[in-house]
């Protein structure tokens, strides 16, 4: 990979690093929900998307979203309701703090909304990578074998190459992380951030 890898045509997407996911004061940190492996990622994450933007590649942060109706009631599906009854009016709503990237990753070059797991599900995303002719993706965010498994694997259903970052993807059981990462090698590579960092600077 590090032989024919080309940074020009690559892209970081961080899945769901923002605020109501992470911060204190987001919705998952008011209801109590979080894990240290998660909190740990963004800046797990900083080091390579500086070594990426120096090496002329791009940053794409997708971020859950949740549509807000008449009156700001959001439109939540019964499942995430039901797994999660505690996201209320404003949560994952466009424009406001929780839906933010994390400051530590902040601001992304570009920035897609997601209404599902898979951030190439009904986004504008495939639109950005073809204009920019991005044919490589390093993946990494929350969770492992929620919205980061399903991004790799429709990316893998588009011919996208995809490298999937062991240590800058988490999910709230360390087990279910790890067991997803094995059901994901035969996708495509996989690697530590710093692994990648240091493709990324041999190929600048």
């Amino acid at each position: 990979m590090a032989e024919s890898f080309d940074p020009r045509r690559a892209a970081l997407l961080t899945i769901d690093l923002q605020n109501d996911f992470l911060h204190p004061k987001g919705a998952y940190g008011r209801a109590g929900q979080g894990s240290p492996e998660i909190a740990a990622l963004p800046d797990r994450i900083r080091p390579l998307r500086d070594a990426l933007r120096a090496a002329g590649g791009t940053y794409v942060s997708a971020q859950f979203t949740l549509v807000p109706g008449p009156g700001g009631e959001p439109l939540i599906a019964p499942h995430l309701k039901a797994l999660r009854p505690f996201l209320t009016k404003g949560d994952f709503a466009p424009g406001e703090f929780g839906h933010q990237l994390v400051d530590t990753l902040a601001p992304a070059d570009y920035t897609v909304e997601k209404v599902a797991y898979s951030a190439l599900y009904q986004t504008r995303l495939e639109y950005i990578l073809r204009a920019l002719d991005i044919d490589t993706l390093i993946i990494g965010g929350i969770v492992t074998n929620g919205g980061v498994a399903s991004t790799v694997r429709d990316a893998h259903l588009r011919n996208l190459h995809t490298i999937l970052l062991t240590d800058g993807c988490a999910a709230f059981n360390p087990e279910v992380h790890d067991a997803t990462l094995i059901s994901l090698r035969s996708l495509g590579p996989q690697m530590t951030c710093a692994e990648a960092t240091a493709m990324l600077e041999g190929a600048a």
